[in-house]
């Protein structure tokens, strides 16, 4: 009988370890929330491989509504990537959590000087870590424009989207805005001869005039909608996200299409931005977190999304790994003399945040 009742105890203990260990290998989960088209075919699976950890991924198109769901209190949410416009007020919220730089080995390859910048929205890098960056400019089918606009057109400058009698020549072929208020009027400031990152309410009255002047050639406001429309031809023209559309184009190139498309950063400056990784508050996976973002962070890794979504990334130790075309592209990676007229976007004050969000809706509505 002590021989069962061992036996019976010893299957017992056994059973129940094997019930906790599967328990916490369920729990072995990070829950991301990303933009979309940001990621190389294998960074979930290669990360899922080497972890054991699983991935449920979640997307988004613009920073407001990744900006609700923190809101709430409870996203559910391990990793986030908002950009640092947006990211600085939420540092300043409290709603992400101090990194633990020890559980992240891989920082150790950021780029001092990239980092510096982030900086100056996350003092002593304490609380996010970037994922990607890029410019906001124009994307063209390039064929069509110019059989609309001649061969002369200039598709480097500004007046193609903000001259009402451009746009209006471009209406029918399909033109489309980025839906987000804070990527759009920083570069219609910027045209005006304003500061782009004003706090002044008067600048923001003349870039909504402005805006509306344009507003019956735009055919949607989208961030994201517009890659495969601009890449199977259903757009002309894009203001965008650089990296979309060089998507766009190597789709357009993929599938054989008898036109170009082509991404310009206009003259006379463009928005810059960065996305970074970061854990919010309640995350309830901070482990798998840290894991997650220490992951991307692998050189191959992280070159491995550069070369397939054509942003570039802070990671120094991958460029040997970014392959020539991209890497010497001056539209991926701007030349010194084109970098200096960019600027990046800010966080504004909640008074100049609520009036871009109301004028949007405005400008949106057709009103």
């Amino acid at each position: 009988m002590k021989i069962k009742a061992g036996i019976q105890w010893t299957l017992g203990v056994a059973l129940a370890a094997a019930a906790a260990s599967g328990a916490w290998a369920q729990d072995k989960v990070v829950n991301v929330y990303n933009w979309a088209e940001y990621t190389a075919p294998d960074t979930i699976p290669g990360f899922e491989r080497e972890t054991g950890i699983k991935v449920r991924y979640d997307v988004y198109d613009n920073n407001d509504t990744l900006q609700a769901k923190l809101l709430t209190g409870k996203s559910g949410y391990d990793v986030v990537v908002p950009s640092t416009h947006y990211a600085s007020r939420q540092i300043q919220g409290g709603l992400y959590q101090k990194l633990d730089k020890s559980k992240i080995p891989n920082w150790s390859n950021l780029d001092p000087d990239i980092m510096a910048l982030v900086a100056t929205i996350d003092p002593g890098n304490e609380h996010v870590i970037p994922w990607g960056y890029g410019t906001n400019g124009l994307g063209y089918n390039v064929t069509k424009v110019k059989q609309i606009m001649g061969e002369n057109a200039d598709l480097a400058s500004w007046d193609m989207l903000f001259k009402p009698e451009n746009a209006a020549k471009l209406k029918e072929c399909g033109i489309s805005m980025l839906d987000e208020a804070a990527q759009v009027f920083p570069a219609v400031l910027k045209y005006l001869g304003k500061d782009p990152n004003s706090d002044n309410a008067d600048d923001y009255k003349a870039a909504l005039d402005l805006l509306k002047q344009i507003r019956p050639y735009i055919r949607q406001f989208s961030s994201s909608g517009y890659i495969d429309e601009l890449a199977v031809g259903d757009l002309c023209m894009v203001y965008g996200f650089s990296g979309d559309v060089m998507i766009s184009r190597k789709r357009a190139q993929d599938a054989k299409k008898s036109y170009e498309v082509n991404y310009f950063i206009p003259k006379g400056g463009a928005p810059a931005w960065f996305d970074v990784m970061a854990i919010p508050k309640d995350a309830p996976h901070v482990d798998e977190a840290h894991a997650f973002i220490n992951y991307i962070e692998t050189p191959k890794v992280h070159a491995a999304i550069t070369n397939t979504m054509f942003y570039p990334n802070a990671n120094k130790a991958a460029r040997e790994f970014v392959v020539k075309d991209v890497a010497e592209n001056p539209m991926i990676y701007p030349p010194p003399d084109v970098a200096k007229t960019l600027y990046v976007i800010k966080a504004q004050p909640m008074n100049i945040q609520r009036l871009q969000t109301r004028m949007w809706a405005e400008l949106k509505s057709g009103r």
